[in-house]
């Protein structure tokens, strides 16, 4: 069978937690990214998200698209090559997969531990961590946000991790470890562009980045600029 990139591979209710069917944010309004699921949001260049970790433990997937073209999209491999660093920082750019700088980030309050890395989990990533059936995953959160305000996602791009603590030994490996982050940490991006963003309240309850309770919670968000 043919995979479709923009075809999840089950349900969950992103479909029903978008802000609304077009996307379009009300300047200044506080939205929730509910726990296991995703929400897209657009952009107009010189706005800015804000994305809070609302408990401190949470992971949060991010993702962009340009938003008259989604085959330019946020790219994790161009924005390390470009910030010659896997921990993009405050008054950095992330840039896209052409590396045209898509957001600044202009505030970030926790201590600064966002993966570049690791891809985003999808339903074989659970599989072979023991799941049977169907688990709610990043991959079909990012599908089903899309298709909540009648877009298709054209490939899944790895996501920029906020809060995500992966840290890389000398030897080039790598461990799934809690957040380090506070309750009401935040990181604040503005636009460059005209955008498409969406956000994943990672679903991960089988390994401990989301604590060590293991236990997937929502984040709040809101828009600011005209």
């Amino acid at each position: 069978m043919q995979f479709n990139p923009s075809e999840p591979d089950g349900r969950n209710n992103t479909l029903k937690s978008g802000i609304n069917s077009t996307g379009l944010p009300e300047p200044n309004k506080k939205y929730q990214v509910p726990a296991r699921c995703g929400v897209a949001v657009r952009l107009k260049k010189g706005q800015a998200i804000t994305i809070e970790n609302t408990h401190g433990t949470q992971v949060c997937d991010f993702w962009a698209f340009q938003d008259q073209n989604n085959n330019e999209f946020l790219s994790m491999a161009d924005t390390r090559m470009c910030l010659e660093s896997i921990f993009p920082k405050t008054g950095d750019n992330i840039v896209s997969n052409t590396r045209r700088p898509m957001f600044k980030i202009i505030e970030d309050t926790s201590p600064g531990y966002h993966d570049t890395l690791m891809a985003c989990c999808d339903l074989n990533r659970y599989k072979l961590l023991g799941c049977k059936g169907y688990h709610d995953n990043c991959t079909d959160n990012l599908r089903m946000a899309l298709m909540a305000i009648g877009l298709k996602a054209p490939l899944i791009p790895n996501p920029l991790n906020l809060w995500m603590n992966i840290p890389v030994s000398e030897d080039g490996s790598t461990s799934f470890k809690p957040t380090v982050s506070r309750p009401k940490d935040w990181v604040k991006m503005v636009a460059l562009s005209d955008l498409v963003a969406v956000m994943s309240s990672c679903p991960q309850d089988m390994t401990p980045i989301n604590g060590l309770n293991k236990k997937p919670v929502e984040l709040n968000f809101f828009v600011t600029g005209r």
